[in-house]
């Protein structure tokens, strides 16, 4: 006999799912969330635009600047062979010595501290311009998320690990390229290198190490180039958000809509409990008479028109109408009058002058009628 088994195994498609349950992220971040991850002290910055600036400014202030370093140079070294003999006719002059030693260091640092300032300079300005500045002392503080092996192990066989060795690699075979393409040019200028006197065996070296400086420098801009585009992209899609995350943090900005909803609420009964409390002193309510009901009140000096205490439509008119009867406030049915101020004046507003004449007659009406009461 021949038995068929079937081997039932539970399978979670959310483990083939990008984001787990939260959906792929197919957002753009939020203004929040840059500013969040900014705060952290992550932005999008390439390490080879700061090299690329630095380097070729380095060279490019060396190449007209080189006439004053030699000549500063020269000039130390003359005064130093021309000192040390002072210093060491009658014996070793240990001081004297200290102090020469000091003099020409100061001097050679006097004479190279322009290009370490502009390379200073260039270095901060190309990291700078490429986002906005912000200090936060939040990079500085520890984080044991950084000290764990397993997210160690993460690093070191992530994304970002292999585009930074394949562009050590292009580095480096390109530059190698390079440094072979200018030394085969200038060989036959090398192999007569000890024909030459000492000033011009340097500036034939000199020539040429800047000819391969410059070359690179140009190799560098165009890496730092694709590799600022590529950090722009990675920082981008590195930070895109669920739809899920949006909605949340569009909750946690605004608040969520059922609450406000409830606030809302309570806001018009607070405003609707103080519409109904300024009845009584009104001086006429103006009626559709079922749909709408405007209360008007009207006193002398404290403003140029009559304004509207309060204004409802449907079960609200029916209430306005029941507390005007209450307190013995006339109710005038006008049906024009009524649609025009319930739609056109706001609670708390004069009437506007287009109706100061339909207006003025309900008045004078209810206090010719008050008069004749009393």
């Amino acid at each position: 006999m021949n038995y068929r088994y079937r081997i039932i195994l539970p399978l979670d498609l959310q483990m083939f799912a990008k984001e787990g349950p939260g959906g792929e992220k197919t957002e753009d971040a939020t203004t929040k969330k840059l500013d969040d991850v900014r705060q952290e002290g992550n932005v999008a910055k390439s390490v080879e635009v700061s090299t690329a600036a630095t380097l070729l400014a380095l060279f490019v202030c060396l190449k007209f600047a080189i006439g004053f370093v030699g000549d500063r140079l020269m000039s130390t070294f003359k005064e130093f062979y021309t000192l040390i003999t002072r210093y060491c006719v009658d014996g070793i002059d240990i001081s004297g010595l200290n102090y020469l030693m000091w003099k020409i260091i100061l001097d050679i640092a006097i004479t190279i501290a322009p290009f370490l300032l502009l390379g200073f300079l260039v270095a901060f300005l190309s990291n700078a311009l490429q986002f906005k500045f912000k200090v936060t002392s939040k990079p500085l503080q520890p984080k044991f998320s950084k000290m764990n092996p397993v997210n160690g192990v993460k690093r070191m066989f992530s994304l970002n690990t292999l585009v930074e060795l394949l562009k050590s690699i292009v580095k480096v075979v390109v530059i190698t390229y390079i440094a072979y393409g200018v030394f085969t040019e200038h060989i036959k200028e090398l192999y007569l290198i000890y024909d030459m006197s000492v000033m011009q065996s340097i500036s034939l070296m000199y020539n040429i190490v800047l000819e391969l400086a410059l070359k690179i420098c140009v190799l560098f801009c165009v890496i730092a180039a694709a590799d600022f585009m590529y950090q722009k992209w990675k920082f981008k899609s590195d930070n895109k958000m669920t739809k899920q995350e949006v909605k949340d943090e569009f909750k946690n900005q605004e608040g969520d809509p059922k609450i406000k909803g409830q606030q809302r609420q309570r806001m018009q009964q607070a405003s609707q409990r103080r519409m109904m409390a300024a009845i009584p002193e009104a001086d006429v309510v103006i009626t559709n008479p079922t749909h709408f009901a405007v209360a008007l009140s009207y006193k002398t000096g404290q403003g140029q028109a009559p304004i509207v205490v309060a204004k409802g439509a449907d079960f609200l008119a029916g209430r306005i109408k029941e507390i005007a009867r209450d307190n013995q406030v006339e109710i005038v049915e006008n049906k024009p009058l009524a649609r025009m101020l319930y739609y056109n004046v706001d609670l708390g507003a004069e009437i506007p002058p287009e109706l100061y004449q339909a207006v003025a007659e309900v008045l004078a009406y209810v206090y010719q009628l008050h008069n004749r009461v009393s």
